[in-house]
């Protein structure tokens, strides 16, 4: 058994899917994992491979041009969930695409595809979960925003703010994963690592505005006390998201 390694980046992977596509050895014989690999198993051999722009993009190009547009919109969704075996699951999708073109998404009852389709749906719930529940807090000139996703949706998410608030300065920060998407005014908003240093300064900053206690006002206030029912509020709102969310605190 060949198990190829790489890092959670989607350029990785694709780099990783690239690689073990070009290989020739039997596709029951190759399996493709997420790194850190904690133990390795015996008689497999383990290789790494390093991300590679060039290689990404032309695994990008094939799927969008040889499957379909939608079944790369798929491979990035499921590529951004926390399941641990998502890179493999991309490699066995992609294998059968490019053998059936682009009917592949339509062919629900082949495990490769349900498998994509189940991971992909999660991130997707996940980054509309995040268009309603995420909650800014003016600092300065900047709003701040602080989500912990479970999924890699934070890209997902602020394409939605990008297209609402398009002529403001705003900063959107996973704090499980240390990334934030920036937004400078009028301007397309790009993805960055933080340092730890960067981003306990961005907590203590985003404590509150003139705004958080009239928003919490508002959220008492238009509650109905008789009406309350916390079990439904949990169904639609989870407690995990509540963390950042200001009407909470």
């Amino acid at each position: 058994m060949i198990v190829y390694t790489c890092g959670e980046s989607f350029e990785e992977m694709l780099t990783c899917v690239y690689e073990a596509l070009q290989s020739r050895a039997a596709r029951d014989q190759v399996r493709l994992q997420l790194e850190p690999v904690w133990q390795q198993e015996m008689f497999c051999e383990y290789m790494h491979v390093d991300g590679d722009n060039v290689r990404a993009k032309q695994m990008a190009r094939a799927i969008r041009e040889k499957i379909s547009y939608e079944a790369y919109r798929q491979v990035y969704l499921a590529a951004m969930s926390y399941k641990e075996e998502r890179l493999d699951a991309i490699y066995r999708f992609l294998d059968l695409g490019f053998s059936v073109g682009s009917a592949l998404t339509d062919m629900l009852a082949r495990p490769e595809v349900a498998w994509i389709l189940e991971l992909s749906r999660k991130s997707a719930n996940e980054a509309s979960y995040f268009r309603e529940f995420t909650r800014f807090v003016q600092v300065g000139k900047v709003y701040v925003a602080h989500i912990e996703p479970k999924c890699n949706v934070t890209a997902v998410s602020a394409e939605h703010f990008a297209d609402r608030m398009p002529s403001e300065y705003w900063i959107m920060l996973d704090d499980r994963r240390g990334i934030a998407a920036v937004h400078p005014k009028d301007r397309p908003f790009y993805m960055t690592v933080l340092t730890e240093r960067e981003q306990n300064a961005l907590r203590e900053m985003a404590r509150g505005d003139i705004y958080t206690d009239l928003w919490k006002e508002f959220f008492r206030s238009t509650g109905i006390e008789k009406r309350k029912n916390e079990k439904c509020q949990r169904g639609h709102m989870p407690l995990w998201y509540r963390k950042h969310a200001t009407e909470f605190h």
